[in-house]
């Protein structure tokens, strides 16, 4: 019973370390984020009626994140298929998180320039 609350506490800190990595991926200081707010300015908000410019800031935050979460989360689907694995465990959740962090990079080097 310990060794099965111990692995779910661990799954429990790569889930939010996969939350918070996506999340960071969609701030307004990302590289992804400029060319997400021209397709959905121009695109996706006149389809929805949609014209508070802050509305238009938080879906486009959205989106990115989302994108970047599908993105990673496909490189841990792969694994999970090329090793064999029924169910998402500790290291495929660990390379969800490391697929998340990759994509993170040129936020971090944006906060700095």
């Amino acid at each position: 019973m310990s060794d099965e609350r111990e692995t779910l506490i661990r799954q429990d800190g790569l889930l939010i370390g996969i939350a918070g990595a996506s999340l960071l991926s969609g701030m307004h200081f990302s590289p992804f984020f400029d060319p997400a707010f021209i397709v959905v300015k121009f695109l996706i908000a006149p389809t929805f009626y949609i014209s508070s410019p802050i509305l238009l800031f938080y879906f486009t935050s959205l989106l990115v994140s989302i994108s970047c979460l599908i993105v990673a989360g496909a490189g841990a689907a792969i694994f999970e298929r090329v090793t064999g694995r029924t169910q998402s465990d500790a290291v495929s959740l660990g390379v969800w998180l490391a697929g998340l962090l990759v994509l993170a990079v040129p936020v971090f080097v944006g906060m700095g320039g």
